[in-house]
């Protein structure tokens, strides 16, 4: 046996117990995530296979796809994923551009009351999204403070209708996600030398340029997760919807809610839920692709 075998056999004893290891670690999450999450997700999806008595309001023990069939095909239903998908959309856009100049300045500042600015965009997520909405409900209401604002300013006659709108759901949303994309990026912008920057300045280029070409690729790992981040809440708003769009306006997570509390339908209710599910996953593995392939050009 040569020295190098010899040498290498410590090498891969090491490694093969460090694998180990690492297998022993993972597998109590594993198991858990296994138990509590897919495990409700299987017995829900058996469920929306059931069938639904409405006489009885109850459920009948089937295997049929006909909760899936009755949402495609009723435009009532379509019409509402359809706008799930486009507010999910524009709340990501909004809160992409919002965000990065927010999450630039938050990282490259060097001054003592950095952490201060850190804490103030997460002190948000101390507050749940109920509290904050009812919030809105106060800005937004008719003798809230936007409306006694501007009628008190003379600039107005009579109050806008803004509360029970999709703006105020859109806004609403928003003002709920803005911290993660914030948070998402300001870690990312943070490891990128401030060098690499500097270096284009110096070669002539202008900022937009700097931007578009230096500091936009370096930050797509923080853009990604981000948008991902952003795009998943925003299909899944249930208490801002709720709250601000009234019981008139209709997204995905209010309809399953009903679905399940009001109209005691859990065999649709389970299949809207798996097409929620379905429809942001496809979505956003669809953009994170396309994406990468225009950074990869």
């Amino acid at each position: 046996m040569t020295d190098t075998a010899i040498a290498h056999g410590p090498v891969v004893e090491k490694r093969r117990g460090e694998g180990l290891t690492a297998a022993a670690l993972l597998t109590p999450a594993t198991v858990f995530v296994a138990i509590a999450l897919l495990a409700p997700l299987v017995i829900l999806f058996r469920y929306s296979l059931n069938e639904f008595v409405p006489a009885r309001k109850m459920m009948v023990e089937a295997v049929t796809i006909a909760n899936y069939i009755k949402f495609f095909t009723d435009p009532y239903y379509t019409t509402i994923l359809w706008t799930t998908v486009r507010i999910a959309v524009l709340v990501t856009a909004v809160c992409l551009v919002l965000g990065f100049p927010l999450a630039y300045v938050v990282a490259r500042t060097q001054s003592r009351f950095k952490n201060l600015l850190i804490i103030s965009i997460v002190l948000p997520l101390f507050v749940g999204n109920s509290v904050r909405a009812a919030g809105w409900m106060v800005v937004f209401g008719n003798k809230g403070f936007v409306n006694a604002s501007l009628m008190g300013l003379g600039l107005i006659d009579k109050p806008f209708e803004i509360m029970f709108t999709e703006k105020a759901v859109i806004i609403g949303i928003i003002a709920v996600n803005l911290p993660f994309m914030v948070l998402s990026l300001q870690s990312v912008i943070e490891g990128i030398d401030r060098s690499v920057e500097e270096a284009a300045f110096s070669l002539g280029a202008p900022p937009a340029t700097m931007f578009w070409r230096v500091l936009w690729p370096l930050a797509l790992p923080g853009i990604l997760a981000g948008t991902i981040l952003t795009f998943i809440l925003a299909m899944n708003a249930y208490a801002t919807p709720f709250l601000l769009g009234g019981p008139l306006f209709k997204m995905m997570a209010p309809l399953i809610y009903n679905q399940f509390t009001q109209q005691t339908n859990w065999p649709f209710g389970g299949a809207i839920a798996f097409i929620l599910m379905t429809v942001t996953l496809l979505l956003t593995v669809a953009a994170n692709l396309i994406i990468q392939r225009r950074a990869a050009r």
